[in-house]
């Protein structure tokens, strides 16, 4: 499928990345998990995108679906449903590097009335070549901003 001329910067995004990740959090224990993201081309202006997460032992733990935008050169939008009860509208800068891409994300959340309260959260995905390292920083249930998830992915090949 020929990829849309605006995805062009995006490009080495596309397929699965999977690797080790840590989670944090003032009001939690430090954790670690197996993420996995994929980003799909379906030849529109955007780009399907999945995540999915393990527990060390296997058992899922969490998963989130959505599209990324690129509207406008430097541009980035991402469109983002978590089933915890959020849905974010994210909003950012795309850098083309050497290597590859950098892309950062600040959030507007919206909360379902039995979520937990989520008031932002700020994105950071860095591709450089075959790794693609992710960072997640979010102000939640009364803390403010802080570093919740970083993640080290490689390319997956199945």
């Amino acid at each position: 499928m020929e990829l849309h001329e605006q995805l062009a910067p995006l490009a080495g995004l596309i397929g699965a990345w999977r690797g080790p990740a840590t989670g944090q959090y003032p009001t939690i224990k430090t954790f670690s998990y197996t993420e996995e993201l994929t980003f799909t081309n379906v030849g529109k202006p955007f780009l399907a995108y999945q995540q999915r997460t393990w527990s060390p032992t296997g058992q899922p733990m969490h998963i989130e679906t959505g599209y990324l935008r690129h509207p406008a050169p430097g541009i980035i939008e991402f469109v983002i449903a978590l089933p915890t009860g959020q849905s974010e509208m994210a909003e950012g800068t795309v850098t083309e590097t050497d290597s590859g891409v950098v892309i950062e994300l600040h959030s507007r959340v919206l909360n379902s009335g039995t979520a937990k309260t989520v008031d932002s959260m700020i994105r950071e995905y860095r591709l450089d070549g075959d790794t693609l390292n992710t960072r997640l920083d979010m102000a939640a249930v009364g803390q403010g901003m802080t570093n919740h998830l970083v993640s080290e992915l490689t390319r997956a090949v199945d």
